[in-house]
């Protein structure tokens, strides 16, 4: 294309380069353009390509500022493939920037956390403040900006925004793996197939290959690590074979690399002969780099392992990498859809015809590894922050706090509690092996193994990973108290979430009332011996939580809430703050009843809002009796809460969804609850009585008027009298007959 680029561009990616250009010079499109660019595809070199076109056949007079995450140095790795690939054209950083200003025909690479990081000392307050001097500096000269954003979804913040929006620039380009499609914005999708026919990535991807079903499992790592070792040399006798000289490289990821988790690791790879001081293993962790050679992305790179965390999931690139290994040190870690991407690239762009050399593969036993690869895909809405109307400043209410030198009920009592609860829930009594019987017909798994839903298969595109129904296998352990350790506290942390108990406490109760030889008052469920007992709380840590749950959900007496002094403080409103916002609303009207300015309809679809809560946005919207309507947020110190016991009498907050201040005065505090649809109960909430009971307490003693509503049949009902979960209950008034 243009003179200077030193590379041939696939079809593909000239087309994408065109396609840039068009956009960017129709005056008629959107100011920003979201591209779809898979893992692999040459993104940045498309976009360099782009540049190098723009400023040679559009505009020379404008200035591009390169936006990316701070993970990997990628803004570095960026510039210096430009100044490979296009070296006639000027790049700078952003301290070249501040000292000389913005000129045209620069590229400005700048790392995210300099300018967003809070207590980043990179750009200090005056130096902040001489970007921005800069940026009006550029534009007083009549310079035009067009901003790169590398891994948009990286940094979709504030602070984010305030700079990109002081560039003003002419468009925003937001290049992303896992971009989605979204109205407000210009898309454009590089077609993974087309990555893939071009030989850059893999054909396809492979998950756990050779895992066994049902296979009784000693060590995880050790079971993992040497599927992944067989594989690597594997690979690397094919390559031989071919008279290629790449060494495959095993990428081993830690979800947090914990100090013992790694030694573990690095202990069993020396036991299969790869150690640091041989030159087979690297390590590249937050703050600890350990014998990294200048040559490990080389296709003939010594290492064969590297121990890595999350930080280089994100723009770097290593072709030989066709393996990963995804170690867990819970249960409900999650990795990104960037990870599997550092295993798709073929290491000389091109395919062998040979699926094993073809090929990628992943290694773990994470279960939710579905959910985690996706966690970083772009929600379809935005946040947009909104000013505070000045008629609203002056309100205020008395909010709850929890009193924490309050204590809820002891161990004791929280274990007679959750006893009788099973009792009668499953039918338990004084045989124990009767017990068993009706807790596991209850759905109780008292495996003396440990299971695990490990999912395996082929995917081609990584997206079909989200659109097909996942393949699973059931893989079993051996129950070793030492090396379990870590996951039965975690188990107990699942339950405590909703019991409020400290670990410790929870898990003496959990022993007294299911382990074997624990002394106890309370008669026991169970007697297991102490693997057994890991077992069955790692096994049913959920089914226990839900349980516990059930039990916290009876309710509290209306007694116990006199008997308590939450802490109060004063609430305001906060003056500015920020909502999530439907790009794709249709027929955007704004609703004027709202406290804030500029709120519309866009804020209050079914995308953002419950069904009960869009229902009563649009009734206060059609009343001519409302002054205004504040959405209160769920959780924080900046908003209004009351305080509820649960069943066990712990302190929890409840945020009330709405305040709203009538044109006579009035006061009303509302909740919005799911209703019910074709006589199916929507609520999911558990403590809605013990709610019910706190609100109508707190609203008795400060003379406001309240009330819970929930639709039906796209029509609302309030309750502020008796609480009642059933709505065909007399106690159900239609809103427009109470509010």
């Amino acid at each position: 294309m243009v003179s200077g680029i030193t590379l041939n561009l696939f079809d593909f990616q000239e087309k994408a380069v065109l396609k840039l250009l068009d956009m960017t010079t129709d005056s008629n499109e959107k100011q920003t353009i979201v591209v779809k660019s898979p893992t692999g595809s040459g993104k940045t070199i498309i976009l360099i390509d782009f540049v190098a076109e723009y400023l040679s056949k559009v505009s020379k007079d404008t200035a591009f500022i390169w936006l990316c995450p701070g993970k990997g140095d990628l803004e570095e790795q960026s510039r210096l493939k430009m100044e490979k690939v296009a070296p006639q054209l000027e790049t700078q950083n952003l301290f070249d920037a501040l000292q000389n200003g913005f000129q045209p025909g620069t590229t400005t690479f700048i790392n995210w956390e300099l300018v967003t990081k809070k207590g980043n000392t990179a750009i200090r307050d005056s130096e902040r403040k001489n970007l921005f001097d800069r940026i009006a500096d550029a534009h007083r000269s009549g310079l035009d900006f067009i901003i790169i954003i590398d891994e948009e979804h990286s940094n979709n913040t504030a602070k984010a925004r305030a700079i990109i929006d002081a560039f003003s620039a002419s468009h925003i380009i937001r290049v992303s793996a896992t971009a989605e499609k979204n109205n407000r914005y210009a898309y454009y999708e590089i077609d993974e197939m087309e990555v893939i026919d071009a030989g850059l990535i893999t054909k396809a991807l492979y998950v756990n290959e050779g895992v066994q079903s049902d296979v009784e499992i000693d060590d995880d790592y050790d079971y993992l690590l040497k599927l992944a070792d067989e594989k690597r040399k594997a690979i690397a006798e094919r390559y031989h074979t071919l008279g290629k000289k790449i060494r495959p490289l095993v990428l081993i990821q830690f979800p947090n690399g914990r100090p013992d988790t790694v030694k573990q690791v690095e202990e069993k790879l020396a036991s299969m002969g790869y150690t640091y001081q041989n030159g087979m293993v690297s390590k590249w962790m937050s703050g600890d780099k350990k014998d990294i050679p200048a040559n490990l992305t080389e296709n003939d790179g010594i290492p064969v392992f590297l121990l890595m965390k999350q930080a280089i999931s994100t723009g770097w690139d290593c072709p030989r990498a066709k393996i990963l290994v995804k170690l867990r040190e819970s249960m409900s870690e999650q990795f990104e859809i960037q990870t599997i991407g550092r295993i798709r690239r073929m290491p000389e762009a091109c395919h062998y015809d040979d699926d094993l050399l073809d090929f990628c593969y992943v290694y773990t036993f994470d279960e939710k590894w579905k959910a985690g690869l996706f966690a970083a895909m772009d929600k379809a809405y935005e946040t947009r922050r909104l000013f505070l109307k000045p008629k609203c400043k002056t309100f205020t209410l008395e909010k709850q706090t929890r009193d924490l030198d309050r204590e809820a009920m002891g161990e004791r009592e929280v274990m007679k509690a959750f006893y009788k609860y099973l009792v009668k829930t499953y039918n338990l009594g004084a045989n124990l092996k009767v017990n068993a019987e009706h807790l596991e017909a209850g759905g109780y798994d008292l495996d003396k193994d440990i299971a695990s839903q490990t999912v395996y298969g082929k995917y081609i595109k990584v997206g079909s990973i989200e659109e097909t129904p996942l393949q699973y296998m059931t893989t079993r352990r051996k129950v070793n108290t030492h090396r379990y350790g870590m996951q039965l506290l975690h188990s107990v942390d699942i339950i405590k979430r909703v019991v409020g108990v400290p670990s410790k406490k929870l898990k003496t109760i959990l022993e007294r009332l299911f382990r074997k030889g624990k002394p106890s008052r309370q008669k026991k469920i169970l007697s297991l011996n102490n693997a057994d007992f890991y077992a069955f709380v790692i096994n049913n840590a959920r089914k226990l939580r839900d349980d516990f749950h059930a039990v916290t959900a009876d309710m509290a007496q209306m007694t116990s809430l006199d008997m308590i002094t939450p802490k109060t403080a004063q609430f305001h409103i906060p003056e500015q703050d920020f909502f999530r916002y439907d790009p794709g609303v249709k027929d955007e009207i704004e609703y004027l009843s709202n406290a804030y300015k500029e709120y519309t309809s866009g804020f209050a679809t079914s995308l953002i809002r419950s069904t009960s809560e869009q229902l009563f946005e649009q009734y206060c919207e059609n009343r001519d009796d409302i002054d205004w309507v504040y959405k209160n947020g769920d959780t924080g110190q900046q908003y209004f809460s009351i305080v509820y016991l649960d069943g066990l009498q712990k302190q929890w907050l409840f945020y009330a969804d709405y305040i709203v201040m009538k044109k006579n005065g009035d006061i009303w505090i509302i909740e919005t609850k799911g209703g019910e649809s074709h006589g199916v109960d929507k609520n999911i909430d558990l403590q809605i009585g013990n709610k019910f009971q706190a609100f109508k307490h707190y609203a008795a003693k400060h003379h406001l008027h309240w009330g819970f509503v929930r639709d039906k049949d796209q029509r609302l009902y309030i309750d502020n009298t008796e609480f009642a979960i059933d709505m065909a209950d007399e106690h159900w008034k239609p809103l427009d007959e109470v509010f």
